[in-house]
């Protein structure tokens, strides 16, 4: 007689296997069920805790085809060395997201006036913001914001955030931030003449910032004062910038204004590239 298997279930029917992946500290994974996404903090007998880019922690059990690992179905299984751990941080202090692609550029953009001070943003928020699919673009001078502005026509799905020096009230460039400034359109400004001085001194192995005199060119003065070159302050600022390895290199009034920025910018709702 012919003999036939116990399980009649029609292979087009059958689930198919999915990979086991082993839940590493810092693996961002997706659980379907309530569209929670975060990066693996810690693994323990039958649970697994995520945490999010906000910091919130959730757990949830380790059953099978129970995450998402880039849109795929997987089984998380725990580690052969499962010992809790902190996730990797990037130098903003966000979580890490190992193996990460750069996300489509969102339509809105961030601004930032002044050579150093984009090179700076990038160097401490630049993993954070390709992951959101941020863009940031250099501004001259605050006089061209009104063009740039005009130009961009910022709207619910393409806001704009710009980041200026020195922004005093009363004064021409804050005049010019107001006139922009709408419910698309976010200027702020840190208290620094100069974003040199946003760099803790501790970073650099000075004891403060020295005070220049009114009507001097800040960059010069500074160097002038701490016996550094002061023909090519180009090249100084790229050591300074070499120094700084993280967000607690920084001073928090800059640290504020950016996360501000990056918060309205990705507050937008997803949009095509422009």
């Amino acid at each position: 007689m012919r003999q036939y298997a116990s399980d009649l279930t029609p292979p087009w029917k059958k689930q198919q296997p999915v990979p086991e992946v082993p839940a590493e500290p810092g693996l961002v994974v997706e659980e379907p069920g309530t569209g929670f996404c975060g990066a693996v903090i810690r693994c323990e007998a039958g649970t697994v805790t995520l945490e999010d880019r906000f910091g919130k922690h959730r757990v949830f059990p380790l059953e099978p085809r129970g995450f998402l690992l880039e849109g795929r179905a997987v089984t998380l299984v725990r580690p052969p060395s499962a010992a809790p751990a902190r996730p990797a941080r990037t130098a903003s202090g966000s979580v890490a997201v190992p193996g990460a692609r750069a996300r489509v550029a969102r339509a809105g953009r961030i601004y930032v006036e002044g050579r150093h001070d984009a090179e700076l943003v990038e160097k401490v928020w630049g993993d954070d913001l390709r992951v959101e699919g941020v863009v940031v673009e250099y501004l001259e001078g605050v006089d061209d914001l009104p063009s740039i502005v005009a130009e961009f026509a910022p709207g619910p799905d393409a806001r704009l955030g710009v980041l200026v020096d020195h922004l005093v009230p009363g004064s021409k460039e804050w005049r010019i931030a107001r006139s922009v400034t709408s419910e698309h359109a976010l200027v702020v400004g840190h208290p620094y003449i100069d974003i040199w001085e946003a760099v803790k001194p501790s970073a650099v192995g000075i004891p403060g910032w020295p005070k220049v005199p009114h009507g001097q060119d800040l960059k010069t003065g500074v160097c002038r004062a701490l016996g550094w070159p002061s023909g090519n302050t180009g090249a100084v600022w790229q050591a300074i910038l070499k120094r700084v390895g993280s967000y607690k290199d920084l001073e928090p009034e800059l640290l504020g204004r950016v996360e501000e920025l990056i918060d309205f910018v990705t507050a937008a709702g997803d949009a095509e590239p422009r």
